[in-house]
């Protein structure tokens, strides 16, 4: 018997993030599972001094109970390990994540997480 694999979507703390939230949705209605969206803040880094984070951040978690999905927020020194360390936790099978405008590999969250998940997850990319 296999177990069904989860959907994840990575926002950031912009209302924009809906559309990720949407199409993680869809993804996940077609295929199971859960819906996971994630956000990755620094460790130390305050919401309480930026009203309009912490709004994007409230809006974005309202969405995701919306669609049934499990909003969390993760404080990290390494963004891309906690996601590699979340989808491994978490059953994730596919990753939703928003267009990185950065063209160097080097910088590019996207295809530095796809080097280090390899083959384990797919990734859907969700263009600005």
């Amino acid at each position: 018997m296999s177990v069904l694999k989860n959907t994840m979507v990575c926002v950031t703390k912009q209302i924009t993030c809906e559309r990720l939230i949407k199409t993680g949705s869809r993804i996940q209605e077609k295929n199971g599972g859960e819906l996971h969206i994630v956000h990755v803040a620094p460790e130390g880094y305050s919401f309480l001094g930026n009203s309009r984070e912490g709004e994007a951040l409230d809006y974005l978690f309202e969405i995701s109970k919306a669609v049934n999905g499990f909003m969390t927020v993760l404080r990290s020194t390494n963004v891309e390990m906690s996601i590699v360390d979340y989808c491994n936790k978490n059953n994730i099978g596919r990753i939703v994540l928003g267009e990185s405008l950065e063209s160097r590999p080097e910088n590019n969250m996207i295809v530095r997480l796809s080097k280090k998940l390899c083959d384990q997850v797919e990734i859907k990319i969700i263009p600005t």
